[in-house]
């Protein structure tokens, strides 16, 4: 009897077991047949996300599915966000189950920014969910040129203004005439723009962050951002660093720019503890980084102004950086009219002032650093200004020149 229940309890316990590899194999098989479900749906991508369009011109982009084995015909529409700027041709069709791919001709209307998206019937909607472009339409493909090379020129005239006080404090073996609170208020501004474009750029999950906020979206951070910034960064240290090599007077950081700057670093600081906590997206912690940028760009200037009339004298302050940053200033707000111009897009002026105002007021500011170095203190000279400095020029028994 013993022998037999033995038996008997072996032959259930292989029977659970048999039953339980059943259903894992049967668990198996439908996981199986849901991943093949699911990477068989049908996708509708376009060639190209980005076009350009003269007005009363054509251009075209390829609309194509990855499905090979449809069964069914499909009804596509096309959709513009602005219709008074561009329509596609066709407007809407019927995708025959043995085409994969149409060609779409957009023709442009007005000058403008427009989204086309796609519309397709019988198919899960998230399947073409990728299936749009956006529409640049010109008013002329000179003016794109032409504000292309503008843009080069106030990229490599705001790059290379840094090296005219560098070599002038470097000539003169001293800082006196720089005023510290705008050099140091300069490093926080451009650190924080590095900060932006590095992050924007090179962190993937920054990136997905900002696309899944703007899903047409482009990322605004290209190249020359990232290398405009890091070289800014690289060019306010090296004078910093001149700054301890160098006579520098009785200069020193004021008490007021300690104050700013400790407001700056708690706003920072305040931002990454927050999005470590996960209570705002690390994209928000970069744009607070570029609002210490503006902010920093709208008063960085008056120490230096102050400093100069203070000293009655703008010795020290090099000019050149001032012409160039006042050409830059010039050129990119000439490129942003050309734009505006370009693409009938004068709400980027009027309608979000932040860019242009912030380049206006840099060259307000070098326009009045011009007139304080040729009108109001031209004839002012170094050993004017600093005790205990020579000139060649000056006789030897000068009471302010010690030889």
């Amino acid at each position: 009897m013993k022998c037999c229940a033995l038996k008997t309890m072996r032959l259930s316990q292989n029977s659970s077991i048999t039953s339980k590899m059943d259903v894992s194999i049967s668990l198996l098989f439908m996981l199986l047949l849901i991943l093949t479900v699911i990477d068989a749906k049908a996708e509708y991508r376009v060639s190209e996300t980005d076009i350009k369009v003269l007005i009363n011109s054509r251009n075209h982009f390829i609309l194509y599915t990855t499905e090979k084995n449809r069964t069914d015909d499909n009804e596509i529409f096309f959709e513009s966000q602005h219709v008074d700027l561009v329509r596609t041709e066709p407007a809407h069709f019927i995708a025959k189950k043995d085409e994969f791919n149409w060609t779409i001709d957009v023709l442009g209307l007005k000058p403008g920014y427009a989204v086309i998206t796609t519309n397709i019937t019988n198919i899960n909607p998230l399947d073409y969910s990728e299936a749009f472009v956006r529409v640049t339409v010109e008013r002329s493909n000179t003016i794109y040129h032409i504000s292309s090379i503008v843009g080069w020129i106030y990229f490599a005239a705001w790059s290379i203004s840094f090296y005219p006080q560098i070599y002038s404090n470097y000539k003169r073996k001293s800082v006196v005439g720089l005023n510290f609170d705008y050099i140091s208020l300069n490093l926080v501004g451009f650190i924080m723009y590095a900060v932006f474009n590095c992050g924007l750029y090179w962190i993937p999950e920054i990136e997905q962050e900002y696309f899944n906020r703007y899903p047409k979206g482009l990322n605004p951070v290209q190249v020359n951002d990232i290398f405009f910034s890091l070289h800014a960064v690289c060019a306010t240290v090296f004078g910093i660093f001149q700054c301890f090599m160098y006579e520098i007077g009785s200069q020193r950081v004021s008490t007021t720019a300690r104050i700013i700057h400790g407001v700056f670093s708690s706003f920072v600081l305040l931002s990454i503890i927050l999005a470590i906590l996960h209570i705002i997206q690390w994209l928000d912690f970069l744009y607070y980084c570029s609002y210490v940028k503006l902010a920093i760009t709208l008063i960085k200037y008056v120490p230096q102004a102050f400093y100069n009339y203070k000293r009655q004298s703008t010795v020290g302050w090099s000019i050149g950086n001032i012409f160039l940053d006042f050409t830059g200033g010039i050129l990119s707000m000439l490129q942003m009219i050309l734009n505006a111009y370009n693409y009938d897009d004068w709400e980027s002026i009027f309608g979000d002032p932040t860019k242009f105002g912030l380049g206006f007021f840099s060259v307000a500011f070098d326009i009045f650093f011009l007139i304080q170095h040729y009108v109001l203190y031209r004839n002012r000279n170094e050993y004017d200004v600093i005790p205990g400095i020579c000139n060649e020029n000056r006789q030897e028994d000068d009471q302010n020149c010690n030889v």
